[in-house]
């Protein structure tokens, strides 16, 4: 019996150990995430992405190894984004050093013609930019009037004007200008307070609008949407297409 309590409690001590580094290491997580902000979180550039692997790759060894301590563990993540955030104001403070840090964009196609000595600096062949330009819904080199390959490694493409879509300017519709952002004004049968307020919209015009569509009570409105034309798009619980 001895030996059995001994040994639970052990295990005890052992999961407690689990708990606790993972909760510490989840909130220091959750704080430099924050302080990295969008950037790091869109993995906008490669170093965006692999400093993400990499601090995604020291949190869970601080929480899977034991034999490495807290605090040591704790400092690497901290510091190893610390340097991230100084390197991104080092990029926003220099032009140069952004190029360095982030690179740039690079032309592959100009006016129709393929730039040998651009893919072959970007390492790409020719099916590689055939399929990323079927990704961006070209499909004939001729069409294109630039394809720019930018630093996060997607293509940005151009095409040339006779091949490009008719814009309501083009051919000379009215424009009518947006109102409102859409934006959530109910979920789950309460009010958005924050849209609200943004919007500044008032609950009674909200009720006035789903008195109008037969809604006596908000708590039957699964979910509303202000329109960009200002008007509200309504979905009852329960309903049915």
């Amino acid at each position: 019996m001895v030996i059995l309590g001994g040994f639970l409690l052990i295990q005890g001590f052992a999961l407690f150990s689990i708990i606790y580094r993972t909760s510490i290491t989840f909130l220091i997580l959750l704080i430099m995430t924050r302080l990295l902000g969008k950037k790091q979180l869109s993995h906008l550039t490669f170093f965006n992405y692999v400093t993400g692997i990499t601090i995604g790759s020291i949190a869970s060894e601080i929480v899977s190894k034991p034999d490495i301590h807290l605090v040591s563990g704790l400092t690497s993540l901290i510091w190893w984004t610390l340097l991230t955030m100084l390197v991104g104001f080092i990029g926003i403070k220099s032009a140069k050093a952004r190029i360095v840090i982030d690179g740039e964009p690079t032309i592959l196609i100009r006016d129709g013609l393929i730039i040998d000595s651009a893919l072959a600096k970007t390492r790409l062949n020719l099916d590689d930019l055939s399929m990323m330009l079927r990704e961006r819904d070209a499909f004939s080199i001729k069409e294109i009037e630039y394809a720019i390959l930018e630093p996060h490694g997607k293509l940005s493409v151009l095409k040339k004007a006779e091949y490009q879509p008719a814009t309501k300017k083009d051919v000379r519709t009215t424009i009518i200008r947006p109102r409102f952002i859409p934006s959530e004004i109910i979920s789950d049968g309460k009010y958005v307070e924050k849209n609200l307020e943004e919007l500044k919209i008032s609950r009674t015009w909200v009720e006035r609008q789903l008195e109008k569509a037969g809604i006596h009570s908000i708590e039957n409105v699964f979910y509303a949407e202000l329109q960009s034309d200002g008007s509200l798009h309504i979905d009852q619980r329960d309903s049915k297409p």
